[in-house]
C-alpha cells in the first residue's frame, strides 16, 4: 500500500489523538482506583480505539526502516501496544535472558527454553547476530562472570568473551531446554534451571538440587513447571522453587536449610535485594500474585508457612504475578504479566510503575543503573533511560523515563526498530 502526504497525515492525527487520549483516560482511571479504592470506580474500562489504524501503521514502520527515517516515524507515531495485538499474537517470540555487559551494550536470546534460539549483542543501537548453537547465556551476580550454553557444553569465562574459567560438558542434563543459567562469581559452578529439574553444575558433577527424589514412588519424574532459580550476590544462599513446592532455602552445596511458603498460590520467582539483606519470593494465581520479603541476612532454619500472614515477612506486592526482575541499590525492578514494570523498595512501596504490554519475560540494568533493557513475550526489546523525562503523552505509568527505542523481533519479519 502507498501512502500519500494527506493520508499519512490524517492517520498520524488520529494515531496521537486517540493514543494520548487512551493513555490519560487510563492513567487517571489507575489514579482513581489506588487512591479511592477500585471498589468505587464506577466508569468503564478505557479503550484503545486504533485498531482500524494498525495495518496501515505497520506498513509505514516498515518503510520507516527501509529508508533509514525511523527517528522521524517514532516522533511522528509513538509506539503502543494494545493495537498491534493481533500481529503480536501471530508473529510475537519472547525475548529473554538479557546480560548488561559493559557501556551500552547487552546480549540477549530470542525464543524459549524449548524453541532453537538466537543470540543477539544490542551494541547502542546495532544488533548483532551471534552463533546459532547457543542456547542460553547467564552471568553471575558479582565479578562480572559470563556463562553459555552450546552443544551439550558449558562455559564460564571472565567477562564478555574474556578468559575461560571453566567448561563443563553435559550429561545428566544434556538436550534440557534451559529457563536460567547462573555461574557462581568464580565461574568453576554453575546453577542450571530446567523444567526437568535444577542442577548444580561443577567440574565433574551434575547434582540435581531439586525437586527432591521421590525415593519409594517408582514412576517419580523430574519434571516441573514454573521452576525458578535464584543465588545471593554473594553466593552464600541458593534459593529454588516450582509450582507444586515452596521456595526451598539452600546452602551453596545444595543442602536445605529452610524454607518460604507461597502467600498466593504457585511459587514463580525469587530474588535477594542487592546488598542480600532481603529474599523476595513471588507465587501466582492466573495472572495476578503476592510476593513477600524476608530478612536475608541468617536464613539458615527459616519457616516461612504458606497462606499465612506472619510478622516474619513484609509484603512487597500484592497485585503481581512476576516473571523476572532485577535489584538495584534503590529498589527492587519486577516485571509482571499484565506488561508493567515497577520499582518496588524493601518495604513494599511501590515508586513507580511503567506499562509496556504482553508478559514481561526478562530484564536488565547498567551498572550504573541509569539505562535499562526489557524483553517481552510480544517480541519486543526496550530501551529506556530512567527518570529522564518522558518522549511523548502515549506513555502509561507514572514513571518518568524516556524510551530510547524498542526493537522488533516478529516471526518471518526482518528486524524492525521503532
Amino acid at each position: 500500500m502507498k501512502f500519500t502526504d494527506k493520508n499519512t497525515k490524517d492517520i498520524k492525527q488520529a494515531w496521537n489523538l486517540l493514543g494520548s487520549k487512551y493513555a490519560s483516560d487510563v492513567n487517571k482511571m489507575v489514579q482513581f482506583g489506588e487512591t479511592n479504592g477500585w471498589e468505587n470506580w464506577k466508569g468503564e474500562e478505557p479503550k484503545d480505539e486504533r485498531e482500524y489504524l494498525a495495518d496501515a501503521v505497520y506498513q509505514l514502520l516498515k518503510e520507516a526502516n527501509k529508508n533509514n527515517t525511523i527517528t522521524q516515524f517514532r516522533d511522528d507515531f509513538p509506539p503502543a501496544h494494545t493495537p498491534f495485538i493481533k500481529f503480536i499474537q501471530d508473529k510475537g517470540q519472547s525475548v529473554e535472558q538479557l546480560h548488561f555487559i559493559n557501556e551500552q551494550k547487552i546480549v540477549f536470546l530470542i525464543g524459549t527454553a524449548y524453541q532453537k534460539r538466537q543470540a543477539y549483542i544490542l551494541k547502542d543501537d546495532t544488533i548483532i547476530e551471534l552463533k546459532t548453537s547457543i542456547n542460553a547465556i547467564g552471568k553471575s551476580k558479582q565479578n562480572n562472570v559470563f556463562a553459555i550454553a552450546s552443544n551439550n557444553t558449558i562455559v564460564t569465562t571472565q567477562g564478555w568473551e574474556g578468559t575461560v574459567i571453566a567448561t563443563f560438558n553435559l550429561d545428566k542434563a544434556k538436550d534440557l531446554g534451559i529457563s536460567e543459567l547462573i555461574p557462581f562469581n568464580d565461574g568453576h559452578k554453575v546453577l542450571l534451571t530446567t523444567s526437568e529439574g535444577i542442577f548444580i553444575i561443577s567440574k565433574g558433577s551434575e547434582n540435581m538440587i531439586h525437586p527432591i527424589p521421590d525415593l519409594e514412588d517408582e514412576e517419580w519424574e523430574s519434571d516441573i513447571d514454573m521452576e525458578n532459580a535464584t543465588i545471593s550476590n554473594d553466593n552464600r544462599y541458593i534459593v529454588v522453587g516450582d509450582q507444586c513446592s515452596d521456595h526451598r532455602i539452600l546452602d551453596n552445596n545444595g543442602e536445605e536449610i529452610g524454607e518460604v511458603g507461597p502467600q498466593s498460590s504457585y511459587p514463580d520467582f525469587c530474588l535477594f535485594s542487592k546488598n542480600d539483606h532481603q529474599l523476595i519470593t513471588n507465587s501466582c494465581h492466573f495472572y495476578n500474585g503476592v510476593t513477600i520479603g524476608v530478612d536475608a541476612t541468617n536464613l539458615t532454619n527459616i519457616n516461612i508457612t504458606a497462606y499465612e500472614e506472619s510478622e516474619d515477612y513484609t509484603v512487597i506486592d500484592d497485585g503481581m504475578r512476576v516473571y523476572c526482575g532485577v535489584a538495584t541499590s534503590k529498589y527492587y525492578i519486577l516485571g509482571d504479566a499484565f506488561g508493567y514494570i515497577k520499582a518496588i523498595d524493601t518495604k513494599g512501596n511501590c515508586i513507580w510503575k511503567y506499562f509496556l504490554g504482553s508478559t514481561i519475560t526478562s530484564i536488565t540494568i547498567s551498572d550504573d543503573e541509569n539505562t535499562l533493557w526489557i524483553g517481552s513475550a510480544s517480541g519486543m526489546l526496550h530501551k529506556l533511560q530512567l527518570d529522564k523525562g518522558l518522549r511523548d503523552n502515549h506513555t502509561i505509568g507514572n514513571g518518568n523515563h524516556y524510551e530510547e527505542f524498542r526493537f522488533i523481533f516478529w516471526k518471518e519479519e526482518s528486524i524492525m526498530k521503532w
